[in-house]
């Protein structure tokens, strides 16, 4: 009981409610003191109140109520987690084919296993929270970065105007393919990283990983691409079920 009065009244002291949680304290102390003073007009009168306050505070307190127990969710920390991941591969999808229907030339580096600081330590540092807005001003031809390409780790632009190596001789190579696509089948080659093209000529979208390109890519496969590759696999196979033990832990 202790726990739980603790909890309650650290959710709800620094809520704009806090004025009325005190007084629905001091009205439980005067009912209490007309029970013990032996005041029983008073005390039935408390009473009848007491039946309308329990619904008066239902209501007020539903935003409240509503936050309390999205914190308790019994989906726990796993759903919140993949929805972080489904909203941030959202976003960057948008930010993808918006900058390929305005054929907007780009090149971005999503970041696996195999770390890319060497390349990062010799680009233009940014260490800065990924945001669609922040990805598309990077790429616009106006702006000084937009010559080389971003690296994003995790959910962090930790570099832009990235120098990448140019693809070795091979049965991906053909003449049609520019400078960013072969950087991007370069850095193929030589890491685990996904790289993302966007082509300036035609404002197609292209995908490179271990060594293969696959161009054209629709949206839909683009997200499901990326699921497979850096989704955990927790998030990959939640359904819903409910681990008290894990829930406790985490």
């Amino acid at each position: 009981m202790a726990i739980m009065l603790n909890y309650v009244l650290s959710f709800f002291w620094n809520t704009r409610s806090k004025d009325l949680l005190i007084g629905l304290l001091a009205f439980l102390l005067i009912l209490a003191a007309s029970s013990w003073l032996k005041l029983p007009i008073l005390h039935q009168i408390l009473l009848a109140v007491s039946n309308v306050l329990l619904l008066s505070i239902v209501i007020i307190f539903q935003p409240e109520l509503r936050a309390a127990l999205s914190k308790l969710s019994l989906k726990g920390r796993r759903f919140k987690e993949f929805t972080e991941f489904d909203r941030f591969l959202d976003q960057l999808a948008g930010s993808v084919y918006r900058m390929a229907e305005r054929r907007i030339g780009s090149l971005i580096i999503l970041e696996h296993e195999d770390l890319l600081q060497e390349y990062a330590d010799k680009a233009v540092i940014l260490n800065s929270h990924f945001t669609p807005e922040l990805l598309e001003s990077i790429f616009a031809t106006t702006t000084p970065l937009h010559d080389g390409a971003v690296i994003i780790r995790q959910q962090t632009i930790i570099a832009a105007a990235v120098i990448l190596p140019l693809a070795e001789e091979g049965s991906q190579l053909t003449r049609s393919m520019g400078t960013r696509h072969r950087a991007a089948l370069g850095l193929s080659q030589q890491t685990d990283a996904l790289v993302i093209a966007v082509s300036e000529e035609t404002g197609k979208v292209s995908i490179a990983r271990e060594g293969v390109i696959t161009r054209g890519v629709k949206i839909d496969r683009f997200k499901a691409i990326i699921r497979s590759i850096f989704a955990t696999p927790q998030e990959k196979e939640f359904k819903g079920k409910f681990n008290l033990k894990e829930w406790i832990q985490k």
